[in-house]
């Protein structure tokens, strides 16, 4: 496996990394760590977590018994992403949430913490929550803490998750430490032109989530694996349309989260680095409509701060 990108602030991300989310949301955590050391085994070495997954607790058992196993000799051999949950999305709250996420996967750092969303909710809320609970993120004194917790040594790089342009252009007017990362949905029938566009500019690396269009979660489409043009460039060249997605993202210079507990597709997902998408092949997918999948409409209510998709996306839809 082709395994490292360009640089992010001082740290390298591996190109693949492995989701650990589980729609709705797994009980059988030995399921989940029994498909992290699957994934160990394949090859994969970022693995990207969240405490909105209730993964935290699986993962951090997965690398002990990796460890244990001799299926890595140290913990630094992989690349550790967790988020920060929309409601301890407030200055006060920052440090005590990576500090429970640490004690949850037993590590003393995690490779990138990222603040999950661009928009808050009412400390201890939870889902389902109440409109009423929603509330306005503050991007500065968050991101100060964020701050902190990277100064604390408690990780080596933050970042942010679902951030448009309007929001990375915020977050930076007030930030000392850049954003090392922004965690987006993208994939072929979501391309995210502008925000790849600003994000380069500003020197903030793009990671891709739902690279196939989050078949099986709440928010999730067939729009991208059961796309014609897709399928004619994967038979052509005798590919899943998985891996035309995968390497499509790869060449477009962006890391990608992927999840799948199939062995098979675990593997398949990891063969993308010894062919590539000629020119005509990324002229046709370029030529794919467009469509956020994401939206996380459950946000938009007329008794809180975004009365529309337009409101909480910016208009970036």
């Amino acid at each position: 496996m082709e395994s490292l990108i360009p640089k992010v602030s001082e740290i390298k991300i591996p190109v693949i990394g492995y989701g650990t989310a589980e729609f709705p949301f797994s009980e059988d955590k030995e399921a989940v760590k029994q498909s992290v050391i699957d994934a160990i085994k394949l090859g994969y070495r970022h693995f990207d977590t969240a405490s909105l997954y209730q993964s935290e607790k699986p993962l951090g058992d997965a690398i002990s018994e990796a460890l244990k196993l001799g299926l890595i000799k140290s913990r630094n051999e992989l690349f550790i992403t967790s988020k920060l949950y929309v409601a301890d999305a407030h200055s006060h709250l920052v440090l005590p949430a990576l500090q429970k996420t640490l004690a949850n996967l037993g590590l003393e750092y995690l490779d990138l913490y990222l603040i999950h969303f661009h928009v808050s909710l009412k400390p201890g809320s939870s889902f389902p929550f109440k409109p009423e609970d929603i509330v306005v993120l503050d991007i500065k004194s968050v991101w100060k803490a964020m701050e902190e917790c990277q100064m604390l040594g408690l990780t080596k790089a933050i970042g942010v998750s679902n951030f448009t342009c309007k929001k990375i252009e915020e977050l930076l007017a007030a930030a000392t430490i850049p954003p090392a990362v922004n965690q987006v949905e993208m994939n072929p029938c979501w391309q995210q032109k502008k925000l790849r566009k600003v994000c380069e500019e500003k020197g903030i690396h793009i990671t891709a989530y739902s690279p196939l269009g989050g078949k099986g979660s709440p928010w999730g489409s067939n729009r991208v694996l059961e796309c014609q043009v897709l399928k004619d460039i994967a038979n052509a060249k005798g590919k899943t349309i998985a891996q035309v997605c995968m390497r499509w993202v790869y060449q477009q210079n962006v890391s990608i989260a992927v999840k799948s507990s199939n062995k098979e597709r675990m593997k398949e997902n990891l063969q993308i680095f010894d062919w590539e998408l000629s020119e005509e092949d990324l002229q046709k997918i370029d030529q794919i409509p467009q469509e956020r999948t994401s939206k996380v409409d459950h946000f938009v209510t007329q008794q809180g701060p975004y009365k529309s998709l337009m409101d909480l996306w910016d208009g970036e839809l």
